[in-house]
């Protein structure tokens, strides 16, 4: 039995971003787990329209 292990969730979500205002787009998750209790997320990124990878850092949550 693993005591840590890494999982990956995509969900998807609305964005801002100041060129192309509101979208919803695939976000991908990257956490760290403990005894299957999420503990950190260690990176999140997203897909764009033209399939580029990009930091979430990017974009702003609309809400």
């Amino acid at each position: 039995m693993k005591l840590i292990s890494i999982k990956r969730e995509t969900k998807q979500e609305s964005r801002f971003t100041k060129k192309m205002g509101t979208l919803s787009t695939r976000v991908t998750y990257i956490k760290k787990q403990f005894l299957n209790i999420p503990v950190s997320t260690i990176h999140k990124y997203r897909e764009t329209y033209y399939g580029e990878i990009k930091d979430c850092e990017d974009c702003v949550l609309a809400r």
